[in-house]
């Protein structure tokens, strides 16, 4: 139950401010939390989840209300290489970062249903 997201022109250290306020919690609570960040990450990585609940949802049968993030990456991808003119005929390179994103769903267990199954 993975989803990706390859080359979103945000830079890694930004997305993983976002990343860290939902990594662990429940899919639901972790769109509400996206919903109402104020971050330019939030709306990509909302979209990435939702990706993967689908993915929960129709590949594997899985239900949204037993779901969680169980693990939420941020890797760097390649760099977008500018030059942007400076005083006395120099030249500064500007860097535009990409950042590579996957999240995988787990299953929690209710203990009620494991209690059951173990009679």
């Amino acid at each position: 139950m993975k989803a990706y997201l390859s080359y979103l022109r945000i830079a890694p250290r930004k997305v993983r401010l976002v990343a860290d306020l939902i990594r662990g919690r429940k899919v639901d609570e972790a769109l509400k939390i996206l919903d109402f960040t104020v971050k330019k990450p939030a709306l990509p990585l909302k979209k990435l989840l939702l990706s993967a609940l689908a993915n929960a949802k129709h590949n594997f049968n899985k239900e949204e209300k037993n779901l969680y993030i169980k693990r939420i990456t941020v890797d760097e991808g390649p760099k977008l290489k500018r030059w942007m003119p400076r005083g006395r005929g120099r030249a500064y390179e500007i860097q535009k970062k990409t950042s590579h994103v996957t999240i995988e769903l787990g299953e929690t267990e209710d203990k009620k249903q494991s209690l059951i199954s173990n009679r």
